[in-house]
């Protein structure tokens, strides 16, 4: 005889989450901050993957775009409702707070001082800078970095797209903090 398994609480297509449902849900010591990033579209990808792992908060800093746009919500789905995020003036002000905060900030930066993400320990509270698409973060927002971390590159190319940078870090660090488990 097959056993009752217990109703999953993960959303499904005939049972989402709604943003009023996920505003209490416990969220991971986790915050990013977006610098200049001149893509509203890559915005509204890191809002949808910051919601998927309830990333604790986004810092929305210089020209880089902010709800309501509606580029932004095209690709964000909803989930620009449901994520907290803030915004800065700029990146340094943006990591300043977030210091302030007791976070240790690491730029996602390939330099010549950065460490391969899985190299390092995370902190927590961690903070992550994203920087512009062609750009980078900046030189004053990376002097005022606890560190630089890195995506290993093995092609002829060495960046990735923001929104996909940010989907393999935020992972790895929730995968890292134990998954689910991270926000028990």
């Amino acid at each position: 005889m097959k056993e009752k398994s217990t109703p999953s609480k993960r959303p499904t297509a005939d049972r989402p989450l709604l943003p009023e449902h996920v505003r209490g849900l416990p969220r991971l010591p986790l915050a990013a901050v977006l610098e200049d990033i001149r893509s509203a579209f890559n915005v509204g990808s890191v809002f949808r993957t910051s919601d998927a792992v309830r990333v604790g908060r986004l810092v929305l800093a210089g020209y880089t775009a902010r709800p309501p746009n509606a580029k932004l919500a095209k690709t964000a789905l909803g989930s620009q409702d449901a994520v907290p995020w803030m915004g800065a003036a700029d990146g340094p002000s943006a990591v300043r707070a977030l210091r302030g905060d007791g976070y240790t900030v690491y730029a996602v930066e390939l330099t010549c001082r950065s460490i391969p993400l899985w190299e390092i320990d995370l902190p927590r509270p961690l903070a992550l800078v994203f920087g512009n698409e062609t750009a980078g973060v900046s030189e004053e927002t990376l002097a005022l970095c606890d560190g630089d971390l890195e995506l290993p590159m093995a092609g002829i190319k060495n960046s990735i797209n923001v929104a996909t940078a940010f989907g393999i870090a935020v992972f790895e660090i929730w995968r890292r903090w134990g998954g689910e488990a991270a926000f028990v």
